[in-house]
This record gives structure tokens, sequence and C-alpha cells, in this order.
């Protein structure tokens, strides 16, 4: 079977700088990764690579079979849902339209464009999914950040993408958001059981179990990938973010706290 994404000995350079040096991934249908590393470690490059917005300045992407350069970036992004906390809208959109974009790949609704009964009806069924009912015809800005989120999954599974990308997709919620969050994203695997997903963050406690793989990087390089339990280890954690941090798992979730100091004050 054909990998979602392989990504070959990507590099990535910007005003002299390397940002990225040599990073290889391959995922597979099915498989849910993690993006690990500090602020400045190049994820958001790195994930500008699979989404199809950012060539690499050597290497190859390929996306479905699709290689960056050689292909229609419009028919690889048709397979990518991109979830992005950061999603700006110049109207008030509602839930549902704030959904329906996704089938039009715009921020606001497009214009002189009318979504069929079959466009709604697949609309409402995923804001189900997400837990969102009760709230299909409330407007963006008195939505909370968690329910934010969650219409933008929504939002970006409506096209069936085969790749989802999360774009930090915790940022800015409290706790209880946060966890309502995780669990919408863990249910994905039941309802989307073929879909591949990345999610990039810096925060272990963010990670859903339903997380299989982890990649995780520090200064553009790759520090370890593989099975996720035996990649988010104390060790490993500790050399991406080169700061002593003590990483725990329980429950299928993970936690890092940094190492108390031996200094005696």
């Amino acid at each position: 079977m054909t990998p979602v994404l392989e990504l070959t000995e990507v590099t990535f350079r910007r005003d002299g700088k390397q940002i990225i040096d040599g990073i290889s991934l391959t995922v597979r249908a099915g498989e849910h990764w993690a993006l690990l590393g500090p602020n400045g470690a190049g994820k958001s490059t790195l994930l500008g690579f699979c989404a199809a917005v950012t060539f690499p300045s050597s290497g190859t992407v390929r996306i479905l079979g699709g290689q960056m350069g050689r292909t229609d970036l419009s028919v690889l992004r048709r397979s990518i849902g991109h979830v992005n906390p950061r999603h700006r809208l110049q109207y008030p959109l509602t839930v549902r339209e704030v959904v329906l974009t996704g089938f039009t790949a715009t921020i606001d609704t497009a214009a002189r464009w009318t979504p069929s009964a079959e466009q709604l009806r697949r609309a409402d069924a995923l804001i189900d999914t997400v837990g969102l009912s009760a709230r299909t015809d409330a407007v963006w800005p008195t939505l909370s950040h968690g329910e934010r989120g969650r219409t933008l999954i929504a939002r970006a599974l409506i096209g069936e993408p085969r790749l989802l990308l999360l774009d930090e997709p915790s940022t800015g919620l409290d706790v209880a958001a946060r966890e309502q969050l995780l669990e919408t994203i863990d249910s994905l695997d039941a309802t989307h059981p073929e879909m591949a997903s990345i999610l990039v963050t810096h925060h272990l406690e963010e990670l859903p179990t339903s997380t299989t793989h982890a990649l995780l990087i520090g200064a553009g390089r790759t520090v370890a990938m593989g099975p996720a339990e035996d990649t988010v280890t104390t060790e490993h954690v500790s050399t991406a973010f080169r700061h002593p941090v003590t990483v725990g798992f329980t429950d299928g979730r993970w936690s890092a706290r940094a190492r108390a100091s031996s200094r005696v004050l």
C-alpha cells in the first residue's frame, strides 16, 4: 500500500540558516503521529511540507504517491485536512457555515456558492461527530476556544482527507476544554480508521491516547522516531529539549516535568 506521506532527506534553508537538516518520515494509513520538539526546532516548517504548502530546499515530499514539484498541488491538498487554531474569520459565521467552508477550502463563505442538500447533511453529521449539535447555529465569536477547535476538526474532515494535520490544536484551551478536544481526536480512530494524522505540539500532556508513532526533532534534526511508547521517553525528550526532563506514561497519556535540581540552596 502506498504510504500516505513520505519525506525523504528533506532540508530547508532560510536567510542562510539551516531550519531543517535531512529529516525523513513515512506515514501510513491509520497511523497517528506526534511531531514533538521545542520552539524553533522546525516543527512548523516540517508541517508545511506535509501540507504541500512549503517546498523543501532539497529532498522529496510525496503525498499519496504524488511528488511535490511534479504534481498539481491543488490535487494533493484535497487529500489533506488542516486544523489550525489560529483560524481567523472576517465574518461571524455559524458553526455549520464554518464547517461548510471545508468544501470550498476558503476561510469565509465562498461567493456565489450554495451547498447542496447532501453537503448540508454531511456537515451536520460531522458537527454531531464532534459533539456540537446543540451549537450548530451558534456564531463564531460566541464559541469557546474548545468549541472552535472541534468546529475546525469537523471542517477539516468534511473533504474526507486521507491525512489530517493538527497544528498545536490545544493552544489557548483550559484543562477541561483540552480534554474534550483530545476525546474528539481519539474518537476519529473509530470513525475514520483509514485516515492518518500528524499532531504538532511541544507539550506531552496534549498527546491523545490514539497516538501510535512519534517524531522528536531538535535544531532541525531527527532525535528519535518510531512507535510512540518507545520514542517519547525521558532520554529522547531530554535530548530534544536540551534539558533534563522526566517523562511519565500512565493510562495511555504522557506527562513531563523538569528533573529536580541537585543543587542545595
